[in-house]
């Protein structure tokens, strides 16, 4: 495996850092190497929207919904305004 050296990263996010690797339970190197791999793995996703949706929410099981049925347009008069306004 590589080594990556980090220098001159500002007190405070050093801090955060630190932070958030004892809330995850790991170390400061450990969340550091979680953080990038995260970032760079979801960067390189192609995935669209919906299949990360998907993939995200598939674990939980679905709902399968029945067909609606579907009808045809009825045809308007063209110069009628009452047909416009016909509710039934």
């Amino acid at each position: 495996m590589a080594s990556l050296t980090l220098r001159n990263i500002d007190e405070s996010l050093k801090a955060s850092l630190r932070i958030c690797a004892a809330e995850n339970g790991r170390s400061m190197e450990e969340e550091a190497r979680q953080i990038l791999k995260h970032f760079l793995l979801q960067k390189k996703s192609d995935a669209g929207i919906g299949t990360l949706i998907s993939n995200r929410f598939s674990p939980a099981g679905g709902v399968d919904l029945p067909e609606m049925p579907r009808h045809t347009p009825r045809n308007l008069k063209e110069n009628n305004p009452d047909d416009l306004n016909d509710t039934a």
